[in-house]
């Protein structure tokens, strides 16, 4: 107990310095959102910032000294911003007072290591259940009602769940009271150092066992109209809506009134069961591969992503009152084996519903994926339209997605989940991250220009082609981003050797290579990543031959680009091929002859 309370004292007397270090007003360069072309960047002090993260495990942040031995790790992992999470049944153990120490302690040791945050808002969803609220949220089931499912589940529940309802609004203005003077605070503490960057705010949200909320006061809303102010958002925005969404509604007939079901057609019948998984069956194996991205019973899951989005929106406006910085709401995604509405949490923020969030929760800034299925490319194309800026939160440690991510689709970050625990940061994507980071400066200077884009392949792929600044790019596979580098000899790559972990005659997964290309000149490239060659050919007039004038490989200091090694010769053939080794950096000029 003694040694507890001189620890809490410790802690109280750090976040006062804190508070008294920093200004009551924030700057001018407080962290936003900016638009540059088709992309949308964080700026941080005024200048894009690309956040190349890790997301630690649910509680590893509720224990200070548990996380003592976690920061030197994410650095040596070339991290530049962890995702921390803050649950309110910590920050708010009694109702009206808040605990600040673990909030100043987290921010105190993200600056002494020299790294950025995204604070987690770990409220009254985690993962579609309510297991972070507080004690005298939980156990309070009238003023903070749970959500009730049918018996259409083969859990043999119905009824109440514990899972809070979006039909308790002194839930919502009690999450709202909490966040609002966390929010406040992170100013007093932050507004001019800006070592927070963002907030997420709840953790997947959406209804798990059944389709929608079917409580009372849910049954009540669902069976009257759509909201005024929903109706007029989808009218004015008819042009540009989602297509699977705009189908939706365009089946029954474009209806500008009605209940759910006449403005988007049925809800789940009373009859069919939700499984744990939609596997094949009770799918088809045909729909078990599509369904994934279609609505089911669309006015379910339509009316509870209004009810989640204005939820949310209500506690956003508080926290951004207090400190207005970037917030953002993640999804827990549909998938193969999740593709009905309540195997994946029904409401969340999937692509299909962007335009309600976006309607019910204007001050949300980013519609964010938990991205963990092999369809990257895919989700993050759905998750890139209309202007939502793409931040992955959640996601594995591929190092070729991040590539993919940052080169291709303007990310504004990626952040694999567990990085403090199972899931380290593996060796190929600490290098890449370190890679990335030397190049930060270029990549988002070209992000949202017609100037950048990336390439991945797997063994067996065919050579592919891009059109990129004044010459058609042709790559083709030569090894992996894992650490194979292809060994090239007058021009002749030889095959790589058999794949990590694969037994004699076993066969494994294909390994991937990836890379970001940037045309930085008229005759001037640069390449981040590796695992292929590269041919060039001219897309403008004049001499039909291309030479590699120059090829360097080097780094980044403080932006400026530093040689480690000139190639040529043998390393090029001669001139004709370019040859990228993973998680390096090249440099390239080109020249044309008869």
């Amino acid at each position: 107990m003694k040694m507890n309370a001189i620890f809490t004292l410790g802690w109280l007397v750090c976040g006062a310095a804190l508070t008294l270090s920093a200004a009551a007003q924030t700057d001018n360069g407080v962290p936003h959102l900016r638009e540059q072309g088709a992309a949308t960047q964080l700026i941080v002090d005024g200048k894009p910032f690309l956040a190349l993260a890790g997301e630690l495990t649910n509680n590893a942040a509720t224990s200070l000294p548990m996380m003592e031995p976690i920061w030197p790790k994410l650095v040596d992992e070339n991290l530049n911003t962890a995702l921390v999470g803050v649950s309110w049944a910590q920050f708010e153990p009694e109702e009206g007072t808040f605990n600040y120490i673990q909030i100043d302690g987290v921010i105190a040791k993200a600056r002494e290591n020299h790294m950025h945050l995204v604070i987690l808002w770990v409220a009254s969803w985690k993962n579609g259940t309510s297991s972070f609220a507080p004690y005298w949220v939980k156990k309070d089931y009238t003023r903070f009602p749970r959500i009730q499912i049918g018996d259409g589940s083969t859990v043999s529940i119905s009824g109440p769940v514990e899972l809070l309802s979006t039909f308790g609004d002194a839930t919502r203005d009690a999450d709202a009271a909490a966040f609002g003077p966390l929010m406040r605070h992170i100013r007093e503490v932050d507004g001019t150092q800006h070592t927070v960057l963002m907030m997420q705010v709840e953790n997947e949200v959406g209804v798990l066992r059944d389709s929608r909320d079917r409580s009372p006061a849910a049954n009540r809303a669902f069976a009257g109209p759509v909201p005024a102010e929903l109706m007029k958002y989808l009218e004015a925005n008819k042009d540009t809506l989602i297509p699977e969404f705009r189908a939706v509604w365009a089946a029954n007939g474009y209806r500008s009134s009605g209940t759910w079901e006449e403005v988007f057609g049925p809800g789940k019948p009373a009859d069919v069961k939700i499984p744990i998984q939609t596997t094949s069956p009770p799918m088809s194996a045909d729909e078990h591969e599509v369904s994934w991205r279609e609505l089911h019973w669309p006015s379910d899951e339509i009316f509870m992503a209004w009810n989640y989005a204005r939820y949310v929106e209500k506690v956003v406006q508080a926290g951004k009152a207090g400190y207005d910085i970037p917030m953002y709401v993640n999804g827990w995604l549909q998938q193969p084996n999740h593709a009905w509405p309540g195997t994946y949490p029904s409401g969340g923020p999937m692509p299909q519903v962007h335009d309600i969030w976006r309607a019910g929760a204007p001050d949300v800034d980013i519609l964010a994926p938990d991205l963990y299925l092999p369809y990257f490319d895919e989700v993050c194309q759905r998750f890139s339209r209309n202007g939502n800026p793409l931040f992955i939160p959640e996601t594995g440690t591929d190092a070729a997605n991040v590539i993919m991510a940052v080169g291709k689709y303007n990310a504004i970050g990626f952040s694999p989940f567990g990085v403090d625990g199972g899931r380290p940061i593996p060796p190929d994507l600490a290098a890449t991250y370190e890679m990335l980071n030397e190049l930060a400066p270029i990549i988002l200077a070209h992000q949202g220009n017609d100037t950048m884009t990336a390439v991945r392949m797997v063994q067996g792929d065919q050579p592919r082609q891009v059109r990129l600044g004044n010459y058609t790019l042709t790559f083709a596979y030569t090894g992996s981003i894992r650490g194979l580098p292809p060994q090239a000899k007058g021009g002749v790559v030889a095959s790589p050797p058999r794949q990590p972990g694969a037994q004699p005659g076993e066969t494994m997964p294909p390994l991937e290579a990836a890379a970001v290309v940037i045309s930085t000149g008229p005759d001037e490239y640069y390449f981040g990543g590796g695992g292929m060659r590269v041919d060039f050919a001219p897309n403008t007039p004049g001499p039909s031959n291309v030479g590699l004038g120059v090829v360097q490989q080097g780094r980044f200091v403080d932006g400026k680009w530093e040689l480690t090694r000139w190639i040529e010769g043998d390393d090029d053939a001669q001139g004709e091929i370019l040859v990228l080794h993973p998680a390096m950096i090249d440099r390239v000029q080109l020249y044309r002859f008869p």
